[in-house]
């Protein structure tokens, strides 16, 4: 039993050489419009939010004053 632990050690070290491929110049254009467009999708939702938010709040704000001068 005690032979089965002393194995020698492997004769020639196992290398894995992982690269990724080279990428493309138009893979890498359409990352960065991709990304632009992203941004400005997420800035022009902020916008919208923020004036159904002002617009809402302005009509309440009328509708409000407008039933307490009756």
């Amino acid at each position: 039993m005690f032979a089965l632990f002393q194995q020698g050690q492997p004769g020639s070290p196992i290398i894995v050489d992982i690269r990724e491929p080279p990428k493309s110049e138009l893979s890498q254009l359409s990352e960065i419009l991709l990304g632009s467009l992203g941004l400005s999708g997420v800035i022009a939702l902020i916008a919208i939010l923020i004036g159904i938010g002002i617009g809402g709040l302005m009509f309440w704000l009328r509708r409000r004053a407008d039933l307490r001068d009756g």
